[in-house]
C-alpha cells in the first residue's frame, strides 16, 4: 500500500527557536490551504455545471453495461468446457493434477493412521521449533480427535499441504520476477494488490465456471488468495539484499544466476519464511469459504452447521482449524526465529544433516505400524466428546438473557436497533443523498491533503469506477457499513492496543484471545451474532469489528512498545506524566504504525463485507453472494471490482504519501 513517514522534528514543533506566527499566517503557510482553495475553486465552476446537466444521482449516460459481455463469457465458457482444446489439453490435466495430488496426500495420512501422523507431526515441530511447539502441536491433534473430527481433519490437512505448495511456488516465481526486475515489480504490483483485495465470494463464480464444483476449484481459489503475500515477501526479501554483500560476490566474478543462489535467496531466507508463515494462515482462512464449491474438511462441517443454525457443531469443526492455524504459525515463526539468530551449529556433519530427519521418519514408521496393530486407523469413536449440545445451550440461554429484557442498558436486539438507526441509517442516507461529484469532491479534497495529486487521482477514478459500472447505490450503502464499522474497530482498537501496550500482563493475556479471533472462520461467530442481534446491517458490522479488531490491536500495541526508549526516558526525566508521554511522545513517534493499523483495520472490514451480505447485511455483499448462487457471472463480478475500488479509495484517503520532493507543491 502506501509508504508512510514520521514527519521530522521540525515539523513536528519539537525544536524550533523561529518566532511564532499568528493564527492567520499559519494558516496561510500551510500546503494544505492552497490545496483546499483550488478545490473550492475548481467546485465553484464545476458543480452548478454538472448540477445542471447531470443531476444529484449518476447519470445514466456515464454508465457502461458489462453485464452483456460477461453473460456471453459465461456461455462461452459453458459450452466450450468439454470440447476446447483449451480445457481439454491444459486446464483438464491441471484439474487432475490437483485431484491425484490432495487425494495422494490424504491416502498417505490415512495409511499412517492416527498414531502416526500424531507421532509424525510432533516430532517434525520438535524438530523445526522446538519442545513447546511439539507440545502444542500434540495437544491440537488429540483435541481434532477427542472433538470427533479426526476424518475432516485429515482431509483438510491434505487439501492445505497441497493448496500452500502450489502457492509458495506460484507466488516464489512471481516474486523471484518482481525482485530481479523493476518493471515487472510494477507490473505485478497492481496484480497483487487486485488479487489480494479482490473479495473470495467474486472470483469463486468464474472459478467454478472453469473447473466445476469440486477440489480443483477450492484449491485454484485459495491459491488465488494465498500466493500474493508470498510473492510480496521474496521481492521484498530479494529487492532489500545488502548491496555491500552482492557487490563483494560480482567482484568475484560470479554469474546472475551465481549471486542469486548463492547471495540474494540466502540474504532473503527470513522474508521467504516469512512469506510461507502468511501463505499458511491465508489458505487457512480459505477453508470455509473453499468448502462452499465443493472442498470436503472442516470447512464443510462449519458451513453445514451454519445452515442448521448448529453453533455447537460449528465450534467443534472450527476448533480444530484454530489449532491448526495456531500449530503451522507457531512452527513457521519460530523455524524464521531460528534462521534469524544465525547461531552456530556444532557436531559433525551427518549428525547435523539427514539423520534427525531420518529418525523422524523411523519413528513415524513405528508409531503407524502400532496403530495398525490396534486396528484403528482413525481415532477410535468411543474416545470422542461431546461438545455441540452444552455449546448449544450455553447460546440459548445468552439468546434467553441478553436478548432482550437487561435491566438499564437494554438487550442486544435494542443495541442493534438504535446502532441502525442512529448510526447507520442516517449514514447511509447521507452517503445516498450526497450528489455524486460532491463525493467525488469530498475523497479528492482527503486524498489531496493528505498526499500528492496522484493520490487523489486515483481515489477519485476509484470511486467514478463505481458509477460507470453501475452501482453507485449499493455502494454508498456499503460505504456506509464499512465506516461505521471501521469507527467501531479504531476506538476499541486503539483503545485496547493502548493499554496492552503499558501492560505486559494484560498483553499476554490477550494473545491466546486474540489469536483465536484471528484465526476462526467469520462463519463461526456469525451464528451467535446473528442470535444476539438478529439479522441485518447490525450484525454485519459486529461481525466485522469482531474480524478486524485483532490485527488493529496487535499493530496498535507493537508500534507503540517499539517507540525509542530514549525519547520515552528523555520525557520522563522532564517530569511528563504518563498520560503526557502517550500524547506527545508515544501516539507521535508510533504514527507510521496506527497508520498502517488504520490500513489494516480497511481491508479487514471490507473482507466481511460479503460474508455480512449472508446475514442481511445487503448492498454489494449480497449482490456478490447472489450472482455466485445463481451463475450470473456479471452480478457477482461487477459487485466485487466494486469492493475492490471501495477498498482502493479508503486506502489512499487513509494513508498519507510520502512527496519525493520538497519545497515544490504536490
Amino acid at each position: 500500500m502506501s509508504t508512510v513517514s514520521a514527519p521530522p522534528a521540525s515539523q513536528r514543533g519539537l525544536g524550533a527557536d523561529a518566532p511564532k506566527a499568528g493564527p492567520a499566517q499559519a494558516l496561510l503557510n500551510r500546503r494544505g490551504l492552497a490545496k483546499l482553495l483550488l478545490l473550492v475553486v475548481a467546485a465553484a465552476v464545476l458543480v452548478p455545471l454538472l448540477q445542471a446537466k447531470y443531476g444529484a444521482a449518476w447519470p445514466s449516460a456515464l454508465t457502461v453495461d458489462v453485464s452483456g459481455p460477461l453473460g456471453k463469457t459465461s456461455d462461452w465458457i459453458i459450452n466450450n468446457r468439454d470440447s476446447h482444446w483449451l480445457f481439454v489439453y491444459f486446464l483438464g490435466h491441471l484439474s487432475n493434477a490437483v485431484v491425484i495430488s490432495v487425494r495422494a496426500v490424504y491416502l498417505l495420512l490415512l495409511a499412517l493412521g492416527w498414531t502416526g501422523v500424531t507421532a509424525g507431526v510432533t516430532l517434525l515441530a520438535w524438530r523445526v521449533a522446538g519442545l513447546r511447539i511439539a507440545a502444542t502441536a500434540l495437544i491440537s491433534l488429540v483435541v481434532s480427535g477427542l472433538l470427533g473430527m479426526w476424518v475432516p481433519t485429515m482431509q483438510t490437512l491434505a487439501l492445505m499441504v497441497v493448496a500452500v505448495a502450489f502457492s509458495v511456488i506460484v507466488g516464489a516465481l512471481l516474486g523471484l520476477a518482481a525482485g530481479l526486475s523493476e518493471r515487472l515489480f510494477r507490473i505485478l504490483r497492481p496484480v497483487l494488490d487486485t488479487m489480494q483485495v479482490l473479495p473470495a465470494f467474486a472470483y469463486l463464480l468464474p472459478v467454478v465456471l472453469v473447473f466445476g464444483i469440486g477440489v480443483p476449484a477450492a484449491l485454484l481459489a485459495t491459491v488465488i488468495y494465498a500466493a500474493p503475500p508470498m510473492a510480496r515477501l521474496t521481492a521484498l526479501g530479494l529487492r532489500g539484499a545488502d548491496p555491500n554483500v552482492l557487490e563483494a560476490v560480482a567482484s568475484l566474478g560470479a554469474t546472475g544466476r551465481q549471486r542469486l543462489v548463492t547471495a540474494r535467496l540466502p540474504l532473503a531466507r527470513k522474508e521467504l519464511l516469512l512469506g510461507v508463515n502468511q501463505t499458511i494462515m491465508m489458505a487457512l482462512s480459505m477453508v470455509v469459504i473453499a468448502s462452499m464449491i465443493g472442498a470436503a474438511g472442516l470447512g464443510d462441517r462449519v458451513y453445514q452447521a451454519l445452515a442448521s443454525v448448529d453453533v455447537g457443531a460449528a465450534l467443534a469443526a472450527a476448533i480444530p482449524i484454530v489449532l491448526l492455524a495456531i500449530v503451522m504459525d507457531r512452527t513457521t515463526a519460530a523455524a524464521g526465529e531460528r534462521l534469524g539468530a544465525d547461531t552456530p551449529v556444532t557436531g559433525p556433519a551427518w549428525l547435523r544433516g539427514w539423520l534427525p530427519w531420518a529418525g523422524v521418519a523411523v519413528v513415524t514408521a513405528v508409531f503407524a505400524g502400532l496403530g495398525r496393530l490396534s486396528g484403528s486407523l482413525v481415532w477410535p469413536d468411543a474416545w470422542a466428546l461431546d461438545i455441540a449440545h452444552p455449546v448449544n445451550h450455553f447460546k440459548e440461554w445468552m439468546v434467553d438473557h441478553l436478548y432482550s429484557g437487561v435491566p438499564v442498558i437494554g438487550g442486544t436486539a435494542d443495541w442493534a436497533a438504535h446502532f441502525t438507526n442512529w448510526v447507520l441509517n442516517p449514514l447511509r442516507d447521507g452517503l445516498t443523498a450526497l450528489p455524486w461529484y460532491g463525493t467525488l469532491l469530498i475523497v479528492a479534497a482527503l486524498a489531496w491533503l493528505i498526499g500528492t495529486w496522484r493520490t487523489a487521482l486515483t481515489a477519485v477514478l476509484a470511486m467514478a469506477a463505481i458509477g460507470v459500472l453501475g452501482v453507485w447505490k449499493p455502494s454508498m450503502n456499503t460505504l456506509s457499513q464499512v465506516l461505521a464499522a471501521l469507527v467501531v474497530t479504531l476506538v476499541l482498537g486503539f483503545g485496547i492496543g493502548i493499554l496492552a501496550a503499558g501492560s505486559k500482563r494484560l498483553e499476554s493475556v490477550l494473545r491466546p484471545v486474540l489469536d483465536v479471533m484471528q484465526t476462526m472462520p467469520q462463519f463461526v461467530y456469525l451464528i451467535p451474532v446473528v442470535a444476539l442481534f438478529a439479522v441485518g446491517r447490525a450484525p454485519a458490522a459486529a461481525a466485522a469489528v469482531v474480524y478486524a479488531l485483532p490485527a488493529v490491536i496487535r499493530i496498535t500495541t507493537q508500534g507503540l512498545r517499539q517507540v525509542d526508549p530514549a525519547a520515552m526516558e528523555s520525557a520522563r526525566s522532564l517530569g511528563a506524566t504518563r498520560w503526557q508521554m502517550l500524547r506527545q511522545v508515544q501516539l507521535p513517534l508510533a504514527r507510521p504504525a496506527l497508520l498502517l493499523a488504520v490500513n489494516q483495520g480497511v481491508v479487514l472490514v471490507l473482507a466481511v463485507v460479503i460474508i455480512g451480505g449472508l446475514v442481511g447485511g445487503g448492498a454489494l455483499g449480497y449482490d456478490v453472494v447472489t450472482g455466485l448462487a445463481t451463475g450470473d457471472l456479471g452480478l457477482g463480478l461487477v459487485a466485487g471490482v466494486a469492493i475492490v475500488c471501495l477498498g482502493l479509495m479508503l486506502d489512499r484517503v487513509t494513508q498519507p504519501t510520502e512527496r519525493r520532493t520538497t519545497g515544490k507543491g504536490a
